[in-house]
């Protein structure tokens, strides 16, 4: 049985040639068992009619925001709310820029707008629209807001042209659409502990130490393991970010905070990010009063913090750990030597010296490791996007890990983390 039986799909259709290959994609979603809820823009209607999907879907089409066909609903709040998933296909440059913008002005975006669903878009058009700048800036809003985009094919265009903008081929679209199900049934109730930020530690009552973390990076995991089911803890230094919905906050200051945070929650935890910058050191004296100019030099003594990553290390049974490490220079040194030495089952580096890549950014550029090595590359994308692809990387290695550690300790008929 297909993991898409039952599940309900609104795909939205606006205009372009493409339209034809949306019909195919309704088509063979129905045939996985999806129930696909079609809204058509009026000019998608212009190249297919509404009966072709009224036919392949065997439910009514939606176009018009006034033609409320039950009057027991709301047409676009009853699609939104009814929605496992949003899918755009063909997505045009206008229906991008209205979902970035946040208008409502027919059946489609209005019903984007309610939705809570997760989002797919799946853009076709003309090489030079597409690569616009307009629209790329469009395209990474939509992005850092966590909408996945199914990239276009290369090829020829209906306009002559050749080049990238070409919609995905149906059977793409549907790969990408069972990929993103499969991924969230397996963290379904995986308990997911995740440090974000930076921690302070005090000098006096108006002056600390800490650093650049934004704690975008943390934030974006916790947030996209809670969009796949897992019930997320997030310990998080102080950010100006908001709390990711779904996902229980551990509010924190210094480092010690964050160790004691963590050190509560780990036995609970199933997978483990340590993506919080702390600091390593803190003041061996708080001042209680505000500390004066009296002299031309202060000195101050630092003492050493707990290390949070490498008690989890030495602590964790069934926890998969996931470390992480900004570094400089010589990063696959660095990055291989932190992971040993911490004892994690990945580690995801990057060098912070790289455009795109250093503290405060929405976009990063990592490497991510395992006891053999570098295991993929990730090149300059959205925090959110980075985070997507680790935790398919974390469910994809999981199920080894978790067979490796039964068969040290003997026990025999292991199920996944989480399994009941």
């Amino acid at each position: 049985m297909s993991n898409l039986q039952g599940k309900t799909i609104v795909l939205g259709v606006s205009g372009g040639i493409a339209v034809y290959k949306a019909a195919a994609l309704t088509s063979k979603l129905a045939q996985l068992g999806v129930k696909v809820r079609v809204i058509m823009t009026e000019s998608a209607a212009k190249f297919v009619a509404p009966l072709t999907f009224q036919t392949l879907s065997r439910h009514p089409v939606f176009i018009d925001t006034f033609e409320e066909k039950d009057a027991s609903v709301v047409s676009h709040i009853d699609l939104a709310d009814s929605a496992d998933l949003v899918v755009i296909a063909p997505a045009t440059a206008n229906v991008i820029a209205k979902l970035a913008l946040g208008l409502g002005d027919d059946m489609l975006s209005t019903t984007l707008l309610a939705t809570m669903a997760p989002i797919m878009v799946a853009p076709a058009m003309n090489v030079h629209m597409y690569g616009n700048a307009a629209v790329q800036l469009n395209m990474q809003t939509l992005r850092s807001r966590g909408v996945h985009f199914i990239e276009p094919g290369e090829g020829q265009l209906a306009c002559g042209y050749v080049g990238k903008g070409r919609l995905a081929e149906p059977e793409e679209i549907v790969q990408e659409i069972t990929r993103y199900f499969a991924q969230k049934k397996e963290w379904h109730g995986k308990r997911v502990l995740v440090t974000a930020g930076g921690t302070v530690e005090r000098i006096d009552p108006v002056r600390y130490i800490t650093n650049d973390s934004s704690g975008k990076m943390g934030y974006a995991i916790a947030e996209e393991a809670a969009r796949l089911g897992a019930n997320v803890t997030l310990i998080s230094g102080p950010t100006a970010l908001l709390v990711p919905q779904g996902v229980e906050l551990v509010p924190v200051i210094s480092t010690q905070d964050m160790f004691d945070a963590a050190m509560s929650e780990l036995e609970r935890a199933d997978v483990v990010f340590k993506a919080a910058a702390v600091a390593d050191y803190r003041p061996a004296v708080r001042a209680e009063r505000k500390l004066k100019k009296k002299t031309e030099t202060l000195t101050l003594e630092l003492v050493k913090n707990p290390d949070i990553l490498e008690e989890i290390g030495s602590r964790k049974t069934k926890q998969f750990v996931v470390g992480f490490a900004a570094e400089t220079d010589r990063l696959d040194e660095y990055a291989m030597d932190k992971l040993k030495r911490k004892n994690c089952d990945l580690l995801v580096a990057n060098d912070i010296s790289q455009e795109g890549a250093g503290f405060g950014n929405d976009t990063n550029i990592v490497r991510v490791y395992g006891s053999d090595g570098l295991i993929e590359s990730l090149p300059l994308q959205s925090k959110k996007e980075v985070a997507r692809r680790l935790l398919a990387i974390v469910a994809e290695r999981l199920p080894a890990v978790l067979a490796g550690r039964a068969s040290e300790k003997g026990i025999t008929n292991v199920k996944p983390i989480g399994t009941p």
